[in-house]
């Protein structure tokens, strides 16, 4: 029964807010030492994703996923990063279609449970490399996508991935997206928004004949923009249609290695079927952990050295099966 009833993490009494424990660490949070080397590889289906190596010289890797409308150079990514490698990880954040600065060439891009593209760029690694381990880091979206592929994957799953961690994961889209579209969350929603917009007038441009924006500035919450865009584009009937089968709830009874999700319980993005402890309790690789502070991708910890909590508890997990 891997459910964490007690988690050592406790925000510093100054992060007295949801609100602070998450916007202060995405807006302030600054990571030195982490250089990249970026690959650019291309799909099956000829679009193209922008990878992002930190190599330390190892034959284990970590394969980091960030959150919506994220990229490899926000902080919690660099965070994680620099840790791995300090820890003698070479670390792989990828950047999802359409993420790393470069609009995607086709009609369709990324979503939050699209795993095709998280299975491409593993075996990409394995080959080119032939790494010895393969551990997985999920953050926010990135963790759903990751627990879902390893849910998808089941038994059946690569014999070289032999853990996952993964943080602030919105494990029930649609219960996500009507918490998000309240009155409390408008922050959130219009940081989101702006960002997706922004991609949609980018691609209306590149494809003109394949995307209309008329209207788009009307759209105020994810059950418009899914419905309009997320769900035609990615072959979705509706944008509940898209929520069920992206959702990671519903696959993690099968997940088959360790894997560690945390979520804070006061987690401004998440709702209580984004703490899944029936599905922890029946599988006995899939570990929940609830801290009672955290906000969303936040763990703040003040040390020397500089390294968020989630960072630490990262190696914590990881080291028990590699």
């Amino acid at each position: 029964m891997p459910l964490i009833n007690k988690s050592e993490y406790n925000s510093p009494y100054y992060l007295f807010s949801r609100h602070l424990q998450t916007i202060l660490p995405a807006l302030f949070r600054k990571v030195g030492n982490v250089v990249y080397t970026r690959e650019r590889i291309f799909t099956p289906d000829h679009d193209f994703l922008d990878l992002d190596w930190s190599k330390v010289n190892s034959k284990n890797l970590v394969v980091i996923s960030h959150g919506l409308e994220g990229d490899s150079i926000r902080p919690y990514v660099l965070g994680m990063v620099r840790t791995m490698n300090i820890h003698g990880f070479d670390v792989l954040a990828w950047n999802y279609r359409g993420c790393s600065g470069e609009i995607n060439k086709l009609h369709r891009s990324y979503h939050s449970g699209y795993t095709e593209d998280l299975d491409y760029v593993i075996r990409h690694a394995l080959e080119k490399y032939d790494y010895e381990k393969i551990i997985l880091i999920g953050f926010s979206v990135g963790g759903n996508i990751t627990l879902k592929y390893l849910g998808e994957k089941g038994k059946q799953v690569n014999k070289k991935i032999k853990c996952a961690v993964t943080f602030s994961v919105p494990c029930h889209l649609e219960s996500g997206a009507h918490h998000l579209a309240k009155w409390k969350s408008k922050i959130y929603m219009a940081r989101f928004l702006k960002s997706l917009r922004k991609k949609m007038i980018k691609k209306s441009q590149a494809i003109p004949e394949a995307l209309s924006i008329e209207g788009l500035h009307k759209i105020k919450n994810f059950l418009q923009f899914d419905e309009r865009y997320t769900a035609p584009m990615n072959g979705f009937k509706s944008a509940r249609d898209y929520w069920k089968q992206s959702s990671c709830l519903y696959y993690l009874p099968n997940i088959s290695i360790p894997s560690l999700l945390v979520n804070a319980r006061n987690d401004p993005f998440l709702t209580p079927e984004c703490y899944p402890i029936r599905e922890a309790e029946s599988n006995p690789h899939l570990f929940l952990e609830m801290p009672e502070t955290g906000g969303h991708c936040g763990f703040f910890e003040n040390n020397k050295e500089g390294k968020y909590w989630s960072e630490k508890r990262a190696v914590e997990f990881i080291r028990n099966y590699v």
